[in-house]
């Protein structure tokens, strides 16, 4: 995660301030005389005192100290500092400019490592020193800035329950407030505007009701909006102008304050005003709060919509589980579901928690963590996840995962914190955004004193309009939303895909790669070996070969051997008991089998029994071609048969390049194997570079290698030995069938364990990110170009002024295209098929670019 606020720790704290810090590593007394003697030459430290026993260094500052200088110190000495993460939920914030100030409350605290704050989620994630900071002094660091926060727990972070109750009380409260203003705003605009427009009205104001009771009745309805429905805009914005730290609403509550306050005047004091100057523009007050109403109730609408990822993952957790308890079958909630239940599952029904299956078979739909539609086959042994849909059959399982440790949690963990990141693109906002309300507030006073000094009579009326037309349409909403709106539906979408960023970053790193570099066992290959060839001689027939070639193989442990008899049993062929096993080291293995004599291994075994396997020559060329060693069997003394084990390519692996070449990128594969067959994989799936002959501790410096010139590197791979290199790439996939160790190392996770999730990856990576461009470009081009027409610059040239009334509205519908261009993002399909993401350019010579089969 990326954060503007890394000055947290850094911050000084008062003379004689006692810290205490959570030191690992130490193990013996020899570790606390390096941690205090590091401790003690940092400059302002006036003791340090470190107790092995409590695992901490308790640090006593003179002067200003500075705790990230201490932190430096322990870390120096060959020791941690352990960390700990706080979620909060933030309410009242409105603008980018909100996000930069609670960030910045947040990152003020001592102790405090990392502090982002996401606009879309209202969520705000703090990196601390673990037992420095509290979430108490987190949440008032949030108050003080003037916003209203609460700490995040496992429990009510993964129900999800409260947090929409509160978005939907709030978009409620937005709806009742926008039908409040809008019914008292009519007659406000009928009043004015139309009799401005339409001669019939303006006859009957002036010659029934006469222009001052007009006036009244539209202070009276005027008054009602912007102490009724708009005084939100007031009891946030004045607060944060007397704090200095003004926001979107400080920009509402000056423009509506400045109208209905000139209009007051013009209609109880008029001789206040200059001759010709008193005219009412309580229509623009109400007007702007209607529609910035209006904006904020379709913005919650959307922020709801964008959300859904996380509701419809939170939704496939089941509510209640048919358990056997003391010989009963019983239906309890799931949290009181426990690890050992055994749960019965019926046909059609939802799989509660994580358990594997002890009885009974069935079809599972397990799309909604693998993206794949087509049902998995579960039987006796075989693990089910919780939140997967039983198809067919019914059958039971013993649970092994409950609560916060299930696969459905983690997911719904891992996404989350995905949402909740900050791009590398969204530092550019985050600075700007944080100068930009004072810089519109310095922009509609100069507006104003233009106008007053060089406009043409009524100079203060127009003085006034264009200043509140600056306020009003300059709010930065469109900004803070432009990042995090397409984060969140992005990786939701990509979630549904059965693609996990575990890291935010990723999303913008994965788009930028040259070299995609596969680890090959586990990842380009199914992991395991199998009997992937057997051609038989004349006079054999292969189930006969296999049957007998099995029932010796089965006395051996080698891998080749487990993979010849698991093809026997597929094709239920009966092992049967052997006589004299003897096995040749570097040779083969041989028995008799029912009264036959079988002797399998490679051909310099063939030899010793005086057999010739030239017959078999192109077919072991074939072989070695593939990457393969062949074995041959011979029965009676006759050569019977050729067979080849391997680890296969996965099904879906030739596709997946095809993909990766299709938008440009380098294939390259890291393995164990000899150079030989290595080179016969390669040119097998057309892989561009290969690191052969690749211990399990060189897989770093062989990325290192690719990673030379600058070139932006991802790596895939699935096991404990890929760790080290999915941390060492710029971006690291796990497939999410292998260990945890890996999945854990890594910055994307393949859920379903196909190859094919890379080229997806990408592709919702490239989308989001075009998506996030497209939203900045307008937020930015929007107040670049609109902020000098509010400002009055096209008057001079043919007379065009904004009204403050379309200045609200623009503002409005800034926001608004902003989440609807994020919600596109929801239509993308990933390309399934390699002739669903190959197309040429114009001119038909460009490289091939990879897209999402959708409408934008």
């Amino acid at each position: 995660m990326t954060s503007v606020a890394q000055q947290g720790a850094n911050s000084p704290i008062s003379s004689g301030t006692r810290l205490s810090l959570p030191v690992a590593g130490m193990t013996c007394a020899s570790c606390v005389g390096r941690v205090e003697r590091a401790l003690n030459q940092v400059p302002g430290v006036q003791s340090a005192a470190v107790n092995l026993a409590t695992d901490r260094a308790d640090v006593t500052f003179t002067g200003l100290a500075d705790p990230l200088a201490a932190l430096r110190a322990i870390e120096g000495a060959g020791y941690t500092v352990r960390e700990e993460i706080t979620e909060l939920a933030i309410a009242d914030m409105t603008c980018a400019s909100c996000v930069g100030r609670v960030e910045n409350a947040l990152a003020k605290i001592p102790g405090v490592l990392e502090a982002a704050v996401n606009l879309a989620t209202e969520r705000a994630r703090v990196r601390h020193l673990e037992g420095v900071v509290s979430t108490a002094d987190l949440v008032a660091a949030v108050q003080q800035a003037g916003y209203k926060a609460r700490g995040l727990s496992d429990v009510n972070r993964d129900s999800g329950d409260h947090e929409a109750e509160r978005r939907e009380t709030e978009a409620r409260e937005l709806r009742r407030a926008l039908l409040i203003a809008s019914i008292l705003t009519l007659p406000v605009f009928i009043l004015e505007m139309g009799s401005h427009l339409v001669p019939a009205i303006h006859h009957w104001v002036m010659g029934v009701l006469g222009e001052q009771t007009s006036w009244y009745i539209q202070f009276a309805l005027a008054t009602l909006v912007l102490f009724g429905p708009g005084l939100r805009f007031f009891r946030k914005g004045v607060p944060a102008l007397l704090r200095a730290a003004p926001d979107m609403n400080s920009l509402v509550s000056l423009g509506t304050a400045a109208a209905y306050g000139y209009s007051v005047v013009a209609t109880f004091l008029p001789d206040l005003l200059p001759p010709g100057t008193a005219n009412v523009y309580f229509e623009a007050a109400v007007v702007i709060v209607t529609l910035i109403l209006l904006g904020r109730t379709l913005e919650a609408r959307a922020k709801g919509r964008t959300s859904q990822a996380i509701k419809r993952l939170v939704g496939l957790q089941a509510k209640t589980a048919r358990v056997e308890r003391n010989g009963e079958t019983v239906e309890i909630a799931l949290d009181q579901v426990a690890v050992g239940d055994v749960v019965l599952v019926r046909p059609g029904e939802k799989i509660a928690v994580d358990g594997e299956v002890v009885e009974g078979a069935s079809y599972v739909d397990e799309s909604m963590i693998s993206g794949e539609p087509v049902p998995v086959s579960k039987g006796v042994g075989a693990e089910v996840v919780g939140g997967t849909i039983n198809k067919t059959g019914a059958f039971s399982f013993r649970v092994t995962k409950v609560g916060a440790n299930t696969v459905l949690a983690q997911i719904i963990r891992l996404v989350e914190q995905a949402q909740g990141a900050k791009l590398p693109i969204q530092a550019l906002v985050d600075k700007v955004t944080m100068w930009f309300v004072p810089a519109v507030m310095a922009a509609a006073a100069l507006t104003f004193l233009a106008w007053l000094i060089f406009g043409p009579e009524p100079a203060l009326t127009f003085a006034l309009v264009n200043a509140v037309a600056v306020l009003i349409i300059a709010c930065p909403c469109a900004m803070g939303l432009a990042t995090p709106t397409s984060i969140m539906v992005g990786t939701g979408r990509a979630a549904e895909l059965g693609i996990l960023f575990r890291k935010g970053e990723a999303l913008q790193g994965l788009r930028d790669v040259s070299v995609i570099a596969l680890d090959k066992t586990g990842t380009l290959t199914k992991g395991r070996p199998e009997l992937t060839d057997l051609v038989t001689a004349e006079g054999f027939e292969y189930n006969e070969v296999l049957a007998l070639v099995a029932a010796v193989e089965a006395r051996s442990e080698h891998p080749i051997a487990e993979a010849i008899v698991a093809a026997a049993k597929q094709r239920d062929i009966t092992i049967v008991p052997i006589e004299g096993f003897d096995a040749t080291p570097g040779f083969g293995v041989a028995a008799t089998v029912g009264g036959r004599t079988v002797a399998v291994g490679a051909d310099r075994f063939m030899t010793q029994f005086g057999l010739d396997v030239s017959s078999f020559l192109p077919t072991a060329q074939r072989l070695g071609d593939q990457g393969k060693s062949p074995l041959y069997a011979a029965i009676d003394g006759r050569l019977a048969a050729v067979i080849a084990v391997a680890d296969p390519i996965r099904e879906t692996t030739p596709a997946a390049i095809k993909a990766l070449h299709a938008v440009g990128l380098k294939v390259a594969m890291i393995t164990g194997d000899n150079a030989a067959t290595a080179a016969a994989i390669a040119r097998q799936l057309g892989i561009d570079e290969v690191a052969a002959e690749v211990l399990p501790d060189g897989k770093v410096a062989a990325l290192k290698k690719f990673q030379i010139n600058g070139a932006r590197v991802a790596f895939v791979g699935d096991g404990i030995n890929d760790a080290p290199a999915l941390a060492q790439a710029d971006v690291g996939l796990a497939i999410g069938t292998g260990t945890d160790v890996a999945i854990e190392a890594a910055d994307v996770v393949l859920m379903s364990g196909d190859l094919r999730g890379v080229p997806n990856a990408i592709a919702i990576s490239k989308a989001t990110i075009r998506n996030i461009k497209q939203n900045l470009f307008w937020a930015f081009a929007y107040n670049a170009v609109l902020i000098p027409v509010a400002a009055g610059a096209l008057f001079p040239v043919n007379g065009t002024m904004l009204s403050p009334i379309f200045a609200a509205a623009a503002m409005a519908l800034s926001s608004i295209f902003v989440l609807g261009n994020a919600l596109r993002l929801k239509r993308f399909r990933a390309p399934m098929t390699v002739e669903a993401i190959i197309e040429t350019s114009e001119n038909g010579t460009a490289p091939h670019k990879l897209r999402p089969v959708s409408k934008h």
